[in-house]
């Protein structure tokens, strides 16, 4: 799968998933613009990825973020095929919980986080095909929380809101954008060793739960790796005929049950 003169902005491409893609992807011949929230991580990234990559410290809620994100890649890179917005993290330090318990920061924080973030990053690359006149593609992180809930271990009813949300928001520009060549799609992960995800891992009951609810490969978290073969998939110019799609990568996680101790 050859993606040479294909240029991807990955927002959160410097730490977990979004840097395990952003690896992936130029691997495969892409060049790679990379956005976190951390400078030394960004600079990390870059250095990883090495030619054919350029990075930016911003916030993804910021919308100047991505817009400077576009200016830059499409300076250096002549043009842009698609993005991938990884970029999004738990509530749980502001408020977000069960409804009972939620407070309104928490739920107003996780919605930025998770939701708006995805918002921006995804009207402006709309704004950039429609006005070079391109076919493009957008890959937005949603998670298998949005509609397949974990009700006494994953209990942010916030985050479940917010990641349902991106998927009735991708399928909706999906279909308003098809006639455009614009291609939007979703890809929903179950629990994987990500930073966001050390309070789950580090719990040893949570884990035993895991060895049934997502019992692929032993039954263990995700690793950030394997989400590369989707994302090349749903990102390569020849998957021109997939859009308005949700792919869950989650080790078994929807069609098991779980097991409690």
């Amino acid at each position: 799968m050859d993606f040479k003169n294909c240029t991807y902005i990955i927002m959160g491409g410097t730490t977990g998933m979004g840097l395990a893609a952003s690896i992936a992807l130029k691997t495969k011949g892409a060049n790679i613009m990379v956005v976190g929230r951390n400078l030394d991580n960004c600079e990390k990234a870059q250095e990883m990825l090495g030619q054919g990559s350029i990075s930016l410290e911003g916030d993804a809620t910021d919308p100047e973020t991505i817009k400077t994100a576009i200016q830059m890649a499409h300076k250096t890179f002549g043009s842009i095929t698609g993005l991938f917005h990884v970029a999004g993290g738990s509530g749980r330090k502001w408020g977000d919980g069960p409804l009972d318990k939620i407070s309104l920061e928490g739920w107003n924080k996780t919605m930025e986080l998770n939701l708006t973030s995805l918002m921006l990053s995804n009207q402006a690359l709309i704004n950039y095909f429609l006005e070079h006149k391109k076919s493009g593609t957008i890959l937005n992180m949603g998670s298998v929380l949005g509609y397949s809930p974990s009700p006494k271990y994953f209990t942010t009813h916030a985050y479940a809101a917010a990641k349902s949300a991106v998927i009735g928001f991708s399928k909706s520009i999906a279909a308003y954008y098809a006639g455009n060549n614009i291609r939007i799609n979703v890809i929903a992960p179950s629990l994987f060793m990500t930073p966001m995800a050390q309070r789950a891992v580090n719990d040893d009951q949570i884990m035993e739960f895991l060895r049934t609810k997502q019992p692929l490969d032993g039954g263990r978290p995700g690793f950030s790796e394997d989400i590369n073969t989707a994302v090349l998939m749903f990102l390569h110019p020849d998957s021109k005929f997939i859009t308005g799609q949700v792919l869950a990568v989650d080790g078994g996680w929807t069609i098991s049950e779980g097991q409690y101790q």
